[in-house]
């Protein structure tokens, strides 16, 4: 059976709840639309800005519009959603694992919380966990598709242009998440206002949308022709734009490598071979000179890991989702109940001010 047919007039909804996410599934709307399907969105939260949804996309605005909308499947980049909306549940990732681990040593990437009835994972790091976790608990469904976010770094569609062509020296990309445990923000301040002063290299910088507005600020202020902050719901063009990339443990980091461009971190918690990772602060610009030779087995490393990571280039695992859940969809598999996990939904329900049972 052609599972991309069985979309037409089937309806699809958009459940975010941070502003990255309208880049992880638009690409998916892209095929859904593309194939006769509906497509809604739902907005969780101050976090996620309405002003990004252009004029052609549909806002559903209450639970109860989503419910009156009855939806055959909902698309999170999260790891909740409510179990209480209509619709199979299909968790479709909201970044890579980067090996970060809670206060307690645990990975929360590979974490099933009882919400989700299908997981679309990105390569085989992320399947075998959940498949193990599938096989054990029962109540969702695993398939590999590979992470709709990033179709378009594989395909040679245009995006914006950060790098000025005529200014030939090489481009560097600063990332980091939000957490001052991890950050590199206020542990490499000075050697990063240094680099914007001296314009060794083209600097592009941006920050997890979680990041205290007192870093964002200061990093802002340094702003001049070798430096410039960006603040975007679209990373692709960013990640584009580099040639190499300074990151602590986020996993924007990830799909930078997925270019097959090397990648220094700074205190990474998981420093494999296919990072440069330094925990010297006036280590880092040497890291940054040696990664921009592009080092054979630093390379050979980073190949390695990326068929771990993300085997496809083929710009077409919002396809994938999308037959995935299709064919789940018409197969009525029967899985086990979801646990009831009464106090994590009385919470969402709060937080959705819902009550209707």
């Amino acid at each position: 059976m052609n599972y991309l047919t069985a979309t037409k007039n089937k309806k699809y909804l958009m459940y975010i709840s941070q502003n990255y996410s309208y880049a992880i599934l638009r690409p998916l709307q892209q095929q859904i639309l593309a194939h006769g399907g509906q497509v809604s969105w739902f907005l969780e939260g101050k976090d996620v800005n309405p002003d990004f949804l252009t004029d052609s996309e549909k806002q559903l605005y209450s639970i109860e519009d989503i419910h009156k909308w009855s939806p055959d499947a909902i698309f999170a980049p999260a790891n909740l959603i409510p179990t209480f909306l209509p619709g199979k549940k299909v968790a479709v990732f909201h970044g890579f694992d980067a090996g970060k681990l809670n206060r307690k040593g645990e990975n929360d990437h590979l974490k099933a919380r009882g919400c989700f009835d299908l997981y679309c994972t990105q390569g085989p790091n992320t399947t075998t966990p959940f498949s193990a976790l599938q096989k054990k608990l029962g109540y969702f469904k695993v398939t590999q598709t590979g992470w709709p976010a990033l179709d378009r770094l594989f395909k040679n569609e245009p995006t914006r242009s950060y790098v000025d062509e005529l200014d030939s020296r090489p481009t560097l990309l600063i990332c980091s998440t939000f957490s001052k445990r991890l950050s590199l923000a206020p542990k490499l301040y000075k050697q990063i206002k240094q680099f914007s002063e001296t314009g060794k290299w083209r600097i592009l910088m941006q920050f997890h949308p979680k990041m205290p507005l007192e870093w964002v600020n200061k990093y802002k202020a340094l702003s001049n022709n070798n430096l410039t902050f960006i603040e975007t719901d679209d990373v692709i063009p960013l990640l584009k734009s580099a040639d190499v990339m300074l990151c602590d443990t986020s996993s924007i980091l990830l799909m930078f490598l997925l270019q097959r461009k090397p990648v220094v971190t700074f205190c990474n918690q998981d420093p494999k071979k296919h990072l440069l990772n330094v925990t010297d602060a006036n280590k880092v610009e040497g890291a940054i000179d040696n990664a921009l030779t592009y080092p054979p087995e630093l390379m050979e490393n980073i190949e390695s890991y990326c068929q771990e990571l993300h085997p496809y280039s083929d710009g077409q695992s919002s396809e994938r989702v999308l037959v995935a859940t299709n064919e789940f969809l018409l197969s009525n598999e029967k899985l086990k109940s979801k646990p009831l996990n009464f106090i994590r939904q009385f919470k969402m329900r709060k937080k959705l001010n819902y009550w209707k049972w």
